[in-house]
């Protein structure tokens, strides 16, 4: 378990970069492999916790065994002591079958408090490993995007470098500037019209004046 566990770890540089060259979203990546490790030491802390059980009830077994063979050796004494050397006989044999037992338990005992030993190390540093992945996850998503921010931004200044938006803007501003050259023309067009219809109505009151000044000079001279 812990060596899929070590073998996680050291693909995580490798398959981001291959993640990034296939346009993979390397922070959905960086999740699930901290999902992956975080069930790994899941499973470790249930095997570890099977192992410090049997390694409690080994060594529960291990006391009763020399307690029992503590136990025949006093009754084979108790025997002697009555002049039963038979039943005395019989818990000396009874004691070295137990003794045996006691040997076997003992040996098991030691060998399954060495793994619950070795599985606990393993735990101890799978879980100081995973919270250095948890931090350097965390360091890649902010980097991915900032990453992901900063090529947002560069193909927008691109596009408006190459046309797009700024183009577009640039063109609404002719276009702006047309439309207020030609209201402008317009309004002297206007005024110039205006300014015409003004001589016209002066001379036509001008050609008036005359008309009437002949008139009474006219009328002078007949009298």
């Amino acid at each position: 378990m812990f060596e899929f566990f070590k073998r996680i770890k050291t693909v995580v540089s490798s398959e981001l970069n291959s993640a990034l060259d296939k346009a993979e979203d390397p922070e959905k990546m960086l999740d699930q492999y901290v999902r992956d490790m975080s069930a790994e030491i899941r499973e470790v802390e249930a095997a570890t916790a099977k192992m410090i059980a049997e390694e409690k009830l080994f060594n529960k077994k291990v006391n009763e065994a020399r307690d029992m063979v503590e136990k025949r050796e006093q009754q084979a004494l108790q025997a002697l002591q009555s002049g039963n050397e038979d039943l005395a006989r019989r818990a000396l044999e009874d004691k070295q079958r137990l003794a045996n037992e006691y040997v076997q338990l003992e040996q098991l005992h030691r060998s399954t408090a060495l793994q619950a030993e070795d599985l606990k190390e393993k735990l101890k540093q799978m879980k100081s490993e995973f919270r250095e992945m948890e931090l350097k996850r965390d360091t890649l998503k902010a980097k991915a995007g900032a990453a992901k921010a900063k090529a947002q931004m560069n193909r927008s200044l691109s596009s408006m470098n190459n046309g797009g938006s700024k183009q577009g803007f640039e063109r609404m501003e002719k276009k702006v500037m047309q439309f207020e050259a030609e209201a402008e023309a317009s309004e002297d067009l206007r005024v110039a019209n205006q300014s015409l219809d003004k001589e016209l109505d002066a001379l036509h009151k001008e050609s008036s004046v005359d008309l009437e000044l002949a008139r009474l000079k006219e009328k002078l001279n007949s009298e």
